[in-house]
């Protein structure tokens, strides 16, 4: 018998089983092929240079199964199906479970009857869901996770739905409380229309977009001096259920630091907290604070409709100087104060319509105009970013918009030359010590976070 023919020998038991078990073989060979590829993929860049290490041959001679155990064992081997998604607006039982690839009439039935089950797709969409099945696609496992129903609890915890078989093949459901976690994580974007669209297509929350636009408001203007190819990297404190990152909870999407590139000038932020007095703000590398005495805008995201130039008027049909900045934006879009300040007036005053005045240091003073909700009162003291009111329609305005004005010992000022020329407060002395130790930090996440291309990564 020559070695072709023994080698057939040998693997006629293998073709046999692999007819049998198709399926559990092609999915054992894969999970094996898969983890080798992963394991090697992670240990790479911790190894050294082979070169450089001692080498020795060892022979030892190892035993070898016969064929038949380990085709028995492959045999025992299960194959499972495991998808995650969310779920979606309309969303039923039977579409939810063929869109996570299993078909189980009877599971079906019980997310449609089971009151605990039903939670699943009642209330709003989005809940994450993690789904575990059989090579049959009958469902073994569903977790759901999702804010918890209490404002206060929704902090710091979050609802874990859990539905499963059972091993005498019933069905139970129970929801849980989880604890959330934080977690820092880097990610990187490049703008190709607007800031919100980029950092969504980086899986970022929208209170990152946010934060990006307030942190540099001072050196750029976001409606007005943004680039297609500006590109920015990310360092955050993100919160995670079960190991699933989430945006909600209480500081979800905290920016800790960040570099944006704009029109090829690269700006650069980072979160301090003062040891001392407990304050915090964002500073640039060199300690100054990028909190200005005024934000750049009275709105996170909008466009300007109207500058602080000469315009055709679209009530009077007059050209006429217009004192103030005009920014588009959904009718109850919430309207914020630009600065520290007290409420001057609040109320309703002829074109204006419903309008706010804030009076600020240095006979300074903020108009908020055309507003359909007022949410301050005369006397009252407000802090930079705080509510106002919201935007509307009211006075002489031909839709909902806000008109913003910046007066400076009664005279009109351009609100966006002021915002950037306005005082900041620098780095207490104390605290430069330990500042220096995080700015070192933030650079080398950052220069990590640069390296990763488009999107989010966790951080040790």
């Amino acid at each position: 018998m020559n070695w072709i023919d023994r080698l057939s020998q040998v693997l006629r038991p293998l073709e046999q089983f692999a007819a049998r078990h198709p399926r559990a073989l092609t999915g054992t060979l894969l999970g094996l092929i898969g983890s080798f590829g992963v394991t090697a993929f992670g240990i790479a860049p911790l190894v050294p240079n082979a070169s450089d290490l001692p080498q020795r041959t060892v022979q030892e001679a190892l035993p070898v199964l016969p064929l038949e155990e380990q085709l028995a064992e492959l045999a025992q081997h299960s194959i499972g199906l495991r998808r995650h998604d969310s779920t979606r607006s309309g969303d039923t039982a039977d579409s939810l479970l063929s869109r996570l690839g299993a078909f189980d009439s009877r599971f079906a039935a019980h997310l449609r009857s089971d009151p605990t089950a039903q939670l699943l797709l009642k209330g709003r969409a989005g809940k994450r869901v993690e789904l575990t099945a059989d090579a049959n696609g009958k469902v073994q496992k569903l977790v759901a996770r999702y804010a918890a129903s209490s404002p206060e609890l929704a902090q710091t915890h979050f609802s874990r739905l859990v539905v499963e078989r059972l091993a005498d093949g019933e069905l139970s459901s129970r929801l849980e409380m989880g604890r959330l976690e934080t977690s820092v994580r880097l990610a990187s974007g490049q703008i190709e229309s607007s800031l919100f669209a980029a950092t969504d297509e980086a899986g970022l929350p929208d209170s990152v977009g946010s934060q990006l636009a307030e942190m540099f408001s001072g050196e750029i203007d976001f409606h007005r001096e943004l680039r297609k190819g500006d590109r920015f990297t990310l360092v955050f404190e993100g919160l995670s259920a079960d190991g699933e990152p989430v945006s909600w909870g209480a500081g979800a999407g905290r920016v800790l630091a960040a570099e944006f590139v704009n029109a090829g000038r690269s700006h650069q932020a980072v979160w301090f907290q003062d040891p001392q007095s407990g304050k915090a703000s964002f500073y640039d590398f060199e300690g100054q604070n990028k909190r200005r005495a005024f934000l750049a805008s009275p709105m996170e995201f909008s466009r300007v409709t109207s500058g602080f130039a000469m315009r055709f008027h679209p009530i009077h049909n007059t050209w006429r100087r217009h004192n103030g900045v005009d920014y588009g934006a959904p009718h109850g879009a919430p309207v914020r104060s630009v600065g520290d300040g007290i409420v001057e007036f609040a109320g309703w005053q002829n074109g204006f319509g419903n309008v706010v005045h804030l009076r600020h240091s240095g006979d300074r003073t903020t108009v908020y105009a055309h507003l359909s909700k007022i949410d301050v009162r005369k006397g009252q003291r407000v802090d930079q970013g705080q509510r106002v009111g919201a935007v509307g329609a009211t006075g002489w305005a031909t839709g909902p918009h806000l008109h913003f004005e910046f007066r400076v010992g009664g005279q009109h000022k351009d609100p966006r030359v002021l915002a950037k020329a306005s005082e900041s407060t620098p780095l207490p002395a104390h605290a430069r010590a330990p500042f220096k130790v995080q700015v070192a930090e933030a650079r080398g996440q950052l220069k990590v976070a640069a390296t990763l291309g488009q999107g989010v990564t966790g951080a040790d």
